[in-house]
């Protein structure tokens, strides 16, 4: 009985033996380090911008309007060109007009002519009544009779003049010289008819305006920066105008308009800037986004936007250690410039991220990192000798 029990166990022993030596000859190899690529984080001064979003907008805005009711004759100019005071834009059918200012230039005459005529009678009646030929009483009433007529005279040519202001209207002339837009009616059209209808609009362009809302935090540090500068130099702070595109307007602008109060309800106030605009490239309604530089930070940490991992309101980069292993590090986060972003802490001048290939990624994974630089444009490959595996 021993002796089976012996051989048994002796069996089993070899039979794990077996199992474990062919486990280990079985085993996975390990994951071939991933590729990524990697840049060393950006050293630099960087001017910290006071930013916000805004539109684009003429120095003056004008809408044209019909003033009289009647249809459209002609359309006598062209969209989107510039026009200048005084130029005719519409002419609206006068006919109506010119047959009031007839009437009312008839009405005028008949007044005066009656007038006239009792300025005659008071001429004729007064040596009369001092020699008692005719009453007191009728040479007042004459006297009477003529201020009577001088008034209605006053009305027939107050209503002349407003015949005359009407027909005026029947010819829209521009009110000041800037970019006139779309027209909103074509011949044909009945304008006026209840209410003033827009005809079009015209925008003084030059200079441009952008009008926008900042934090109120926001402006005290521009406004109290913006004192430090007139002080020290006698110069306000330059403003930028950064286009739809990315390009930056060649003009450095100014405030000229800022609200007097902020609005309660979102924290922010209104500002408006003003930018020299020759050739009248910018147009009223673009999006543009204005900013000035109210502070300098010195040696900040930069990294790609696109190198950072933002998850329930806390930021995370991947760091190539020299070992070619990764670590998921916490970082704080700063302004944004361009694309890319300041790191307050977390990281330091030497150090390595990835900025392509995230995705791949888990803590303590084996990379083979392709070196690449960070420019403010993006990312340009370096010299193969850089490489990291």
């Amino acid at each position: 009985m021993r002796q089976r029990l012996s051989c048994s166990r002796v069996c089993t022993i070899l039979a794990l033996s077996l199992g474990l030596g062919a486990c280990a000859k079985e085993a996975a190899p390990p994951p071939p380090p991933v590729p990524v690529k990697a840049a060393e984080v950006l050293v630099r001064d960087v001017p910290i911008y006071l930013e916000a979003i805004g539109e684009t907008r003429g120095n003056t805005e004008i809408e044209i309007r019909a003033r009289v009711e009647g249809f459209v004759e002609s359309v006598d100019f062209a969209e989107g060109t510039p026009v200048r005071k005084g130029q005719l834009l519409y002419t609206i059918d006068p006919r109506p007009f010119e047959a009031s200012v007839a009437r009312a230039r008839a009405n005028l005459a008949q007044a005066e002519a009656e007038l006239a005529r009792t300025r005659q009678d008071v001429a004729r009646y007064e040596p009369l009544v001092a020699k008692n030929a005719i009453s007191r009483q009728e040479y007042e009433t004459a006297v009477a009779v003529e201020r009577a007529q001088a008034s209605v005279v006053e009305a027939a040519r107050a209503s002349l003049e407003s015949a005359e202001l009407d027909l005026s209207y029947t010819r829209v002339l521009a009110p000041d010289a800037g970019l006139i837009g779309k027209t909103e009616v074509y011949p044909g059209t009945l304008v006026g008819r209840g209410q003033s209808t827009l005809l079009t609009r015209i925008s003084r362009i030059e200079p441009i305006h952008v009008r926008f809302t900042v934090a109120e935090g926001g402006y005290l540090r521009y406004a109290r920066r913006n004192e430090e500068r007139k002080a020290a130099t006698g110069a306000e702070l330059p403003i930028e105008l950064v286009l739809a595109d990315g390009t930056t307007h060649p003009h450095t602008g100014r405030f000229v308009f800022i609200d007097r109060s902020v609005d309660p309800q979102t924290g922010t106030i209104m500002l408006e800037a003003s930018f020299p605009n020759p050739g009248g490239i910018v147009r009223p309604g673009q999006y543009a986004r204005v900013r000035a530089a109210v502070d300098l930070r010195k040696d900040a940490v930069l990294v790609p936007q696109r190198a950072v991992l933002e998850m329930q309101g806390t930021y995370r980069v991947a760091v190539v250690k020299p070992d070619a292993t990764v670590e998921m590090r916490l970082v704080q986060m700063g302004e944004r410039v361009g694309s890319l972003w300041v790191v307050d802490s977390g990281l330091a001048a030497g150090e390595r991220v990835v900025v392509e290939g995230l995705q791949k990624l888990r803590p303590g994974a084996q990379v083979h990192a392709e070196i690449v630089a960070i420019a403010e444009g993006g990312m340009t490959p370096q010299p193969a000798a850089g490489a990291e595996s």
